[in-house]
């Protein structure tokens, strides 16, 4: 059950780390899962709509940077987000009984060169009528310094939405220049397999390149009170369906509670992710494709 003192720790630095959140037994399923679709994913030759592939991936090493959605390519990932200890944690975060899915992903990040995540808010990718939406992050390994761990700047998602655009284009990054940038107020979220991470949707992250010698796996789920919908433009998980579909998908993606029909309103900033980029298929090929500066080429 989460504290009060986490509760309030969240709403001051928009981010929060807890540890041993899963059961051994959970964290088990997970690590087992997710091995079979790694080792699946040697059969592939190009990224797809479920693998992201990182430099040097072959049949007989597969190198990822992602697993795409993968709460639809095993249930053990639904069990996981709409478990008991999970809807417990967000909650009173979320401030909301009815709480919906976006989106899930596993970065991978392999050993010696596992892509950097350059800085950004997720806000900026979809925006939607209010921002009680927040990402949880599962570690699946122990992840340390130099594994490349998250890094998260408290407080940045009750300030500005930084402009994540490189000459006209949405790069999903911002630039490392922009002077309300402040990376020497990072925290690193760091922590043994099976605690978890949470940040708010407009809580201003990223993380360095996996310079170990062991892959940094982290399971995220964003999620958000079911009265945050979509705005027209974002690119989310909802661009291109009719109402019908769009309808029909809110409501197989509820975590709890009920889908409402009555969107809340929010006064807040929103930037919209246009135009797009040439690749927007996943957050690697959006920045890359996109033409975002690295804050983490020095690394």
């Amino acid at each position: 059950m989460i504290t009060a003192a986490q509760i309030n720790r969240y709403q001051r630095d928009g981010a929060l780390f807890i540890d041993n959140a899963l059961t051994d037994s959970q964290l088990g399923k997970l690590q087992s899962v997710t091995a079979s679709l790694i080792e699946k994913s040697a059969q592939i030759t190009q990224s797809n709509d479920q693998y992201d592939l990182d430099v040097g991936h072959s049949a007989t090493k597969p190198r990822l940077t992602r697993i795409k959605l993968p709460h639809l390519l095993d249930p053990v990932f639904w069990q996981i987000v709409r478990s008991e200890q999970i809807v417990n944690l967000i909650k009173p975060l979320i401030n909301s009984e009815n709480i919906r899915l976006h989106t899930s992903k596993l970065n991978t990040k392999e050993p010696h060169g596992g892509q950097a995540v350059e800085w950004h808010q997720d806000w900026a990718f979809y925006p939607h009528t209010n921002d009680d939406m927040l990402a949880i992050g599962i570690l699946l390994e122990d992840v340390a310094e130099e594994n490349g761990p998250l890094l998260v700047i408290p407080e940045t998602h009750r300030g500005a939405v930084l402009d994540h655009s490189k000459d006209g284009v949405f790069c999903g990054a911002i630039n490392p220049q922009d002077p309300l940038f402040t990376p020497e107020k990072a925290i690193t979220l760091t922590g043994r397999a099976g605690s978890l991470s949470i940040h708010h949707v407009r809580t201003l992250h990223g993380s360095a390149p996996n310079h170990s010698d062991r892959a940094r796996k982290i399971l995220f789920f964003e999620c958000g009170a079911a009265d945050a919908w979509p705005i027209n433009g974002n690119s989310s998980a909802y661009t291109g369906m009719s109402q019908k579909t769009l309808w029909q998908k809110m409501q197989d993606n509820m975590i709890c509670g009920q889908q409402t029909r009555q969107a809340r309103l929010k006064d807040i900033p929103v930037l919209m992710p246009l135009s797009p980029p040439p690749d927007p298929t996943s957050i690697f090929k959006v920045q890359q494709s996109g033409g975002a500066l690295s804050a983490f080429s020095a690394d």
